[in-house]
C-alpha cells in the first residue's frame, strides 16, 4: 500500500526537510512539492493525493483556510511552529497535528496513523447477512472509534454532527458526518429515519402516534415527509 503525498511549507529548508523525512517512510510517495496553498489546490487539480502534509502560516491563504476551502479533503497532517492552533486543527478533521522542529519518530508516528486511518476506510467492513456492515468506525475525541450497529438506538443530526446513542453507554458518540452518511451504513429493516434530524432503531421503538415515536420516555418528532413510513411500521393506515 502506498500514500500518495504532497508538502506545503513556504519555508524552503523546511520543505526540504519535510521532503527527506517523506522519503524515509517506504509506504509514503511524494508527488508534489507546493511553497504555498495556491500551489496546493493547482497539484491536487492535477494528481490524486491521499495525505497533505501542510504548514499553517503561509502568505495570501493560510493553511486553516485552505483546509476550509477543499470540497474533498485528503487526510491531512498539519506541521507548524504554533501549537495554539491545535483545537482549531482538530475540529477541521486533520489526522495529527506536528509542532516544529519534528523529530523523525514523531514524524514516522503520525504517519503511521495516517495509513492506519486509510486502511480502516478502504477495508471491507465485515457484512451481515442482509449486506450492510457490522460496525464501522467514525471520528470521535481524536480517535477512531468502532461503532457495533447493533448497539444503536437512535442517532441525531447536529448541524455538521451526529450524535450517536448506544445502548450500554453514559454519553453519545459525536462525531463530524452528515446523517446521510451514517444512514447508508444501516439495514433499512432494522432502522428508520423518522425525521430530517433521527433515525431510530426499530427494536428499541416502544410507541407510536402520530407526530411522534418513543423511546421509553423520550419522545422524538415525526416529519412530515416520514409518516408514511412511521405509520408502515404499524401495519395501521
Amino acid at each position: 500500500m502506498t500514500l500518495r503525498c504532497i508538502a506545503v511549507d513556504d519555508e524552503p529548508l523546511a520543505l526540504d526537510l519535510l521532503e527527506d523525512n517523506i522519503r524515509q517512510v517506504p509506504y509514503l510517495e511524494l508527488v508534489a512539492k507546493c511553497a504555498d496553498a495556491f500551489e496546493a489546490i493547482r497539484a491536487l487539480q492535477e494528481k490524486e493525493v491521499d495525505l497533505i502534509f501542510l504548514d499553517i502560516q503561509m502568505p495570501g491563504l493560510t493553511g486553516l483556510q485552505f483546509i476550509q476551502s477543499l470540497a474533498h479533503k485528503p487526510m491531512i497532517i498539519l506541521i507548524t511552529a504554533y501549537e495554539k492552533y491545535a483545537l482549531e486543527g482538530f475540529e477541521l478533521d486533520v489526522t495529527d497535528y506536528l509542532v516544529k522542529p519534528v523529530s523523525l519518530p514523531r514524524f514516522i508516528k503520525a504517519c503511521n496513523k495516517a495509513r492506519e486511518l486509510y486502511q480502516l476506510k478502504h477495508q471491507p467492513a465485515t457484512a451481515s447477512a442482509a449486506g450492510t456492515p457490522e460496525f464501522f468506525f467514525v471520528n470521535s475525541d481524536y480517535s477512531l472509534l468502532k461503532i457495533n450497529v447493533a448497539d444503536i438506538i437512535w442517532i441525531e443530526a447536529l448541524k455538521d454532527y451526529i450524535r450517536i446513542h448506544l445502548s450500554g453507554a453514559t454519553k453519545p458518540v459525536v462525531t463530524r458526518m452528515p446523517l446521510k452518511q451514517v444512514e447508508e451504513q444501516l439495514a433499512p429493516a432494522r432502522f428508520i429515519r423518522i425525521h430530517k434530524s433521527y433515525i431510530i432503531a426499530v427494536a428499541h421503538i416502544t410507541a407510536i402516534r402520530k407526530n411522534s415515536v418513543f423511546i421509553g420516555a423520550m419522545e422524538l418528532p415525526v416529519g412530515d415527509n416520514y409518516r408514511e413510513a412511521v405509520a408502515a411500521l404499524t401495519g395501521i393506515r
